[in-house]
């Protein structure tokens, strides 16, 4: 089987991930787990279904995915970090879930020896599907996608998330001054994936993740590189290949850029700590 048979099954399992989500939209409480991050029912509902998929027809990958059934740790299946391993959100921006706001995905991304080399990103309201497997280009709902060409400029569309407090528990200077700017548009949609991926459709020039983990970086990133987009730490540092031995859940922060954009979105990080 090659890497686009193996993207086609993800996609449609994808698909069913969001029935499934969506069976539960509208009539869940918020629950929590560890260092009460909001989570429910569908969170766990919808890996399971995943995972159960995957493992169907991928028995000898490993796995990680976001949630456990206790809430006390994440799943971590992982006999061999350097091989093939599936990460998986299963509902990512789940407070928007939760609140009722119809913005969120499910995201499967594929490691091989650490690089992310096949990415879905499914906007389950709006049923699109954002996808890519390295060698085969992305896609948006079978329609090629690629990251803007053109130089940063005031018309561009930058996305933060929600959370841009750093490790330290403080607001960074180069978060100040981007939300004190009226030159470049600021949007937050609530999902570190969602937001990723419009840099891969070329709608936005940048997306930048503070306190996002592996499985918000995952599969996005297979998306964003195979468009010709830039996939970096916030200095500058390789993201992938990823170390998988022992994840725990630790932070992944990263930018997503245009490949016009993203020195100066760097700098402007570095220059602002």
């Amino acid at each position: 089987m090659s890497l686009k048979d193996d993207l086609q099954y993800a996609i449609e399992l994808s698909r069913g991930a969001g029935r499934v989500v969506l069976d539960h939209f509208g009539r869940t409480r918020r629950l929590t787990k560890r260092h009460a991050e909001a989570v429910t029912e569908a969170d766990r509902a919808t890996q399971r279904f995943i995972v159960a998929g995957l493992r169907q027809r991928f028995a000898s990958d490993g796995f990680v995915g976001e949630e456990n059934d206790t809430g006390d740790a994440i799943t971590f299946e992982c006999p061999n970090p350097n091989g093939r391993v599936w990460v998986i959100d299963p509902i990512d921006g789940t407070n928007n879930f939760i609140a009722g706001f119809p913005s969120f995905a499910v995201c499967i991304g594929l490691l091989d020896a650490g690089w992310p080399v096949l990415g879905i990103v499914y906007d389950v309201c709006r049923e699109q599907v954002y996808a890519a497997a390295k060698g085969f280009g992305a896609h948006l709902n079978d329609k090629p996608i690629q990251a803007a060409q053109t130089p940063l400029d005031d018309s561009a569309l930058l996305m933060l998330t929600s959370n841009l407090v750093d490790k330290h528990g403080r607001l960074p200077q180069w978060a100040i001054r981007f939300t004190g700017q009226t030159a470049l548009k600021l949007r937050c949609i609530g999902s570190a994936a969602l937001e990723a991926v419009q840099v891969a459709a070329g709608t936005a020039y940048g997306a930048i993740t503070v306190n996002g983990k592996l499985w918000d970086a995952a599969a996005p990133a297979a998306i964003c590189l195979e468009a010709g987009a830039v996939f970096s730490g916030l200095t500058g540092e390789r993201v992938f290949p990823f170390d998988l031995t022992n994840y725990d859940g630790g932070k992944v922060p990263f930018l997503a850029a245009a490949p016009g954009a993203y020195q100066t979105l760097l700098q402007e990080i570095l220059s602002n700590p």
